[in-house]
């Protein structure tokens, strides 16, 4: 399967705070990651409430990379599990179309992600303190297990984001797009042979996730649903109009209910 991961973006800040604890973002803890959303357009607020922003980062090092994840239970975050693989710690960020600049954000240590065990199965949750629900921190309802089976092609969609800009400066607001599921047939044509965890959207004009947005949101256009979590693309390439790759959350179900108890 060639496949080239959306690798999380860096950024440079200062690393403080103790396990678990609540914070409201300094300015000086700003990241700068690198790419955005492409040709997206600004979300309005309270959009996509399920949204969090992760600032994820190791122990003794300055060094930070930015993902994203979603809400999906009062202590329960789901993201992507290439996000977490090397981190000590992760910020969640809660609430506000101003990722880095929301409601509050909670710091959770590496004790609480759980990754699958399979690093071709790139999902992964995050305990975390209860959060309670707003209008502008909320969940995202999971598919049921009786839509197991649904591929949703055809469908539309909506991926959601904070990756940052090409000139290197952090996206100020919320990038969303709106894009249409495909077929693993049609998305094989740029990729090669993919497995069934594999969802793919059709890039339409260069609409497309970029670096920075890993392990974020692909929801269902109406009623949202969380069928995707953004996982890979072509590195260097987010308008070439190539598809974009996700976890299929559907093939995820039982996992996801086993390590949170979540499920419908």
């Amino acid at each position: 399967m060639k496949l080239l991961l959306l690798v999380c973006s860096v950024a440079f800040v200062a690393a403080s705070g103790n396990d678990n604890d609540t914070y409201h973002l300094s300015e000086q803890e700003q990241p700068q990651p690198e790419n955005i959303i492409t040709n997206g357009y600004p979300a309005y607020e309270g959009k996509a409430p399920y949204i969090v922003g992760l600032m994820i980062g190791r122990d003794n090092s300055n060094v930070r990379s930015v993902c994203g994840g979603s809400i999906i239970a009062h202590t329960w975050v789901l993201t992507a599990r290439h996000c977490l693989t090397s981190a000590d710690y992760a910020d969640i960020h809660y609430g506000s179309n101003r990722g880095w600049q929301g409601q509050f954000y909670h710091k959770v240590r590496k004790q609480h992600f759980i990754l699958h065990h399979n690093e071709q199965n790139d999902v992964a949750v995050i305990r975390t303190p209860n959060v309670d629900f707003t209008s502008l921190v909320n969940k995202v309802q999971l598919p049921k297990l009786s839509q197991r089976n649904e591929r949703f092609v055809n469908w539309w969609a909506v991926a959601c984001g904070w990756g940052g800009m090409a000139n290197g400066k952090l996206a100020d607001w919320l990038q969303c797009i709106d894009i249409q599921i495909i077929s693993n047939e049609e998305c094989a044509r740029t990729y090669g042979s993919l497995p069934n965890q594999v969802l793919c959207t059709r890039t339409t004009g260069g609409t497309a996730t970029c670096g920075g947005d890993s392990g974020g949101p692909l929801v269902t256009h109406d009623n949202p649903i969380l069928v995707g979590i953004t996982a890979f693309g072509v590195s260097g390439a987010c308008d070439a109009g190539n598809p974009d790759g996700y976890m299929r959350v559907t093939h995820y179900l039982d996992w996801i209910r086993e390590k949170t108890g979540v499920f419908y």
